[in-house]
């Protein structure tokens, strides 16, 4: 090889490693923030019995938005949200014992007539309920007497198999303990 060519090779290798710097560098890629202890979570959802009877959705209206961890969502639903991100969908099926347990057959009270409002004794009437401690929950007229009503104190999903129509529409990374939490909306 000439001596020549040996020299304009040396030149070419020595000035393609600043002709490289030059260049703008290529933008990081941030990966979008996945769910964990601490997302704000924005979800949709539409959720069935196992037959495929829609039981509620928010396809349409405004989207649940909840704090992940904060025991907002049933234990199987949090879990199955863990890791997803933004735009990621996913079916969950949950059986009762991870939902709302089984019927009990024994979670029934008897209440005088009277405290239960005008047009309420029908069976099969919902009503809130509320616990001494002000805790409220839903309950069932199941048979009405001459004067007393049974009310079924069963949630109205327990003994159900729940089909969720899960999509993540937005995650936000978790905020500092000290931040107030986001309006929140309880899930069934």
């Amino acid at each position: 090889m000439s001596r020549a060519l040996a020299v304009v090779l040396a030149l070419v290798v020595l000035t393609l490693p600043a002709a490289a710097q030059d260049k703008p560098a290529a933008p990081a890629v941030v990966p979008p923030p996945a769910i964990e202890a601490g997302s704000t979570v924005d979800l949709e959802y539409t959720l069935k019995d196992a037959i495929g009877v829609v039981l509620d959705s928010t396809r349409g209206r405004t989207p649940l938005r909840y704090v992940h961890g904060r025991q907002q969502l049933m234990p199987a639903l949090e879990k199955a949200l863990s890791g997803l991100h933004a735009g990621d969908e996913k079916r969950l099926v949950v059986e009762p014992e991870d939902a709302y347990g089984r019927v009990d057959p024994n979670a029934e009270a008897e209440v005088p007539k009277e405290t239960l409002p005008e047009g309420a004794l029908v069976v099969g009437t919902r009503l809130m309920a509320r616990a001494a401690n002000g805790e409220t929950r839903a309950v069932m007229v199941k048979e009405v007497k001459d004067r007393t009503v049974m009310l079924d104190l069963n949630h109205p999903l327990a003994g159900k198999t729940l089909v969720f129509d899960l999509k993540v529409l937005g995650v936000e990374t978790p905020t500092r303990p000290d931040a107030p939490a986001p309006t929140e909306k309880r899930a069934p």
